[in-house]
């Protein structure tokens, strides 16, 4: 029974800044019992639920799996989604003095049944790991009775925060999914990659493959937007891993290299130049002639008409002051597109982010001075917005109403977003979202007229 999360997972030796002896902790140590923006059980599901053929049953009390539920806005393409479904055992006092062991079975045995997924995972909580169920035990158990995966994710959430719970699931996939089937010939093309961490929020992963193959590059998986089970499993015959905006992933590109040769890289697909560059690393990764080739011709076409299409609101917003605050590594990723916006970034957040994370942020900041936030609390933000006299706030819905009831622009970036801001594309959403929230004329009407909200 697995009820301490593995030491790599803190350790991680792909981490640029991990030889460093100071840093030698490549990521933030998990606090136990800390579960500041989601616990480990959070960052597990947010990564596995994307998987649209499979089933998730979280082993908890029912409030657990309210934690995770409904939080994300992926986007699937075939009728077998089961994306929207949420399970739990929903264990009670009785099953704390008689155990929960059986419940589960039969609860695995019912969605089985009445759905016939290609998988389950059955999420290992607090409750049960401290009573000491064997989970394990029972999904080897239904895997031989019901022959298909059923993967127990040890994602206890005393274990420590959402980046942890990223990693734990990365290793389910690994352990128990990854290199169990090989492709059929007509999937692969000369050029094949898997993009790892992005989740197809608000369909982005569509405008990213879009993107990719016209570039000539073929997505053999995607781990985990928009995915099967079946092409997760094939994904160790891509020939390059592209770890997409998700640093705790990372330690799934590693495992996989270290198995099957795969080699990977990392890439980001917010704003112009990230876009641009993103796929230029891939196909200079690939080393071919030709499709290098290809991909500057299409780069030079793709950039000119978004530049083009985002010409008005670019002017419009070339100097415009932001607060960014969101997580991981959105807090360079966005940077990135806004500075192609040709905004300036005041502020980001980077309670969420690795050492590497902060110094990408330095990399990219054009303006040499920007301000890492560790505390985001409302009176924090709002105090550095009015100081600095920010146009707009770009963070996640649970700031939305610190921004409005202080009469300064939002804008939402995170999971919960109404639009896909990646890619060529999603840049153009992003440009006119921002503007329109800029130019909403009821900030200025409400500043006029003095009320108090």
């Amino acid at each position: 029974m697995h009820i301490t999360a593995k030491e790599e997972y803190f350790d991680e030796p792909a981490c640029e800044h991990n030889g460093v002896a100071k840093d030698k902790k490549a990521c933030k140590t998990a606090t136990p019992g800390s579960s500041t923006g989601g616990c480990a059980l959070d960052g597990a599901y947010i990564v596995l639920s994307p998987i649209k053929d499979a089933l998730n049953i979280v082993h908890a009390p029912i409030n657990c799996l309210g934690n995770s539920y409904n939080q994300r806005t992926s986007e699937t393409t075939q009728r077998e989604n089961y994306y929207m479904y949420g399970f739990t055992t929903a264990i009670n006092e009785n099953d704390l003095i008689f155990g929960s062991e059986d419940k589960l079975r039969q609860g695995v045995i019912y969605v089985f049944n009445r759905f016939k997924p290609k998988a389950v995972f059955i999420y290992n909580t607090c409750v049960p790991a401290l009573t000491g169920e064997d989970i394990e035990g029972v999904s080897k158990e239904l895997a031989a009775k019901l022959k298909i995966p059923v993967v127990p994710v040890f994602s206890q959430g005393f274990s420590g925060n959402k980046n942890l719970g990223n990693k734990i699931a990365g290793d389910a996939l690994f352990t128990h999914i990854i290199g169990r089937k090989e492709p059929e010939i007509d999937l692969l093309s000369d050029y094949n990659i898997n993009l790892i961490g992005e989740y197809n929020i608000r369909g982005e992963l569509f405008l990213i493959k879009k993107a990719l193959k016209q570039a000539g590059i073929n997505v053999l998986s995607t781990i985990t937007g928009d995915s099967t089970i079946e092409e997760i499993m094939y994904s160790h015959k891509a020939g390059l891993n592209v770890v997409v905006c998700s640093k705790a992933l990372i330690y799934l590109a590693r495992k996989m290299k270290e198995k099957y040769g795969l080699p990977y890289i990392e890439g980001s697909f917010f704003g112009l130049t990230s876009t641009n560059k993103a796929i230029m690393d891939i196909v200079n990764s690939i080393g071919d002639y030709e499709l290098t080739c290809s991909a500057k011709k299409y780069i030079k076409i793709r950039t000119r008409n978004t530049e083009e299409n985002i010409y008005e609101y670019k002017r419009f917003l070339t100097g415009k002051k932001a607060l960014l605050y969101t997580g991981g590594v959105k807090s360079w990723s966005l940077v990135s597109a806004l500075n192609d916006l040709g905004m300036k970034v005041i502020a980001t957040g980077v309670k969420k982010s690795t050492e590497e994370d902060k110094l990408r942020i330095k990399e990219i900041d054009g303006n040499g001075n920007i301000i890492m936030l560790d505390n985001g609390n409302p009176v924090n933000l709002i105090k550095i917005a009015r100081e600095e006299q920010v146009d707009i706030i770009l963070a996640g819905g649970r700031n939305q109403y610190t921004a409005i009831k202080s009469l300064i622009p939002f804008l939402d970036v995170n999971q919960e977003r109404f639009n896909p801001y990646t890619s060529y594309e999603g840049m153009e959403f992003l440009a006119k979202q921002i503007y329109f929230e800029i130019k909403n004329p009821l900030f200025k009407l409400l500043k006029e007229s003095n009320i108090n909200l």
